[in-house]
C-alpha cells in the first residue's frame, strides 16, 4: 500500500512487537490534545487491545511504516462506535514528532480508509481532533473530510473536550 505524493507509506496489522513504538508515541507532545501521557499500565492494557483487534472494542489498529525504510513511524486505526444513533467508524492516528509534517499521517488514514471501506459494515467514519489541534485538523482536510461543525466528545473516559467533527463516506 502507497500514500499519495511524496509520502509514502504502509500500514501493517498491530504486531506484539509494537510496543516499543506504543511507549515511543506516549509522551506530552505527542498526546498533548489526548489526555497526556498514559500510564505504563495502561500503555500495556492498550497494546492488549490492539493485538486482540480486530473487534467491536479494540478495533483495527495499524503500525505506520515509512517507506523505503521500513522504520515504524506511527499508528492509524479505525473502531465501531454509535454516533449521533448511526453506527460509524471513528479514526484515530499518532505520529512521531521526528517524521510530522510529512504528509506520513494522511497517507495513513487514507490507507485505513481504504480498508474500512472494503469492510462495508459502515457508511461512514468520523475524526474527532481537538479544535486546539491544527495538525490533525489538516489530516482530516487533506484526506477528504468533510467538517460537520464542533461537538463536545469524551477522551479520555471522563473527560471532555472540544473537537471538530469531521465525517467522510466510506469508499464503496
Amino acid at each position: 500500500m502507497g500514500g499519495g505524493g511524496a509520502a509514502r507509506v504502509r500500514i501493517e496489522r498491530w504486531a506484539e512487537g509494537d510496543l516499543d513504538l506504543l511507549r515511543r508515541l506516549n509522551t506530552q507532545e505527542v498526546r498533548a490534545h489526548t489526555g497526556g501521557p498514559e500510564t505504563e499500565e495502561q500503555v500495556v492494557a492498550r497494546h492488549a487491545r490492539y493485538l486482540a483487534g480486530p473487534g467491536p472494542r479494540s478495533g483495527n489498529m495499524f503500525a505506520v511504516v515509512l517507506l523505503p525504510e521500513g522504520v515504524r513511524v506511527g499508528t492509524v486505526g479505525y473502531w465501531g462506535r454509535v454516533w449521533r444513533d448511526e453506527p460509524v467508524y471513528e479514526m484515530g492516528w499518532a505520529i512521531l514528532p521526528a517524521y510530522q509534517g510529512r504528509g506520513l499521517a494522511t497517507a495513513a488514514v487514507r490507507e485505513a480508509l481504504a480498508l474500512a471501506g472494503a469492510e462495508r459494515a459502515r457508511r461512514y467514519a468520523h475524526a474527532y481532533p481537538s479544535v486546539g489541534n491544527p495538525p490533525s485538523n489538516a489530516v482530516c482536510r487533506k484526506a477528504g473530510f468533510e467538517l460537520l461543525g464542533e461537538t463536545d466528545f469524551e477522551y479520555p473516559p471522563g473527560r471532555w473536550m472540544r473537537c471538530n467533527d469531521w465525517r467522510i463516506a466510506l469508499p464503496a
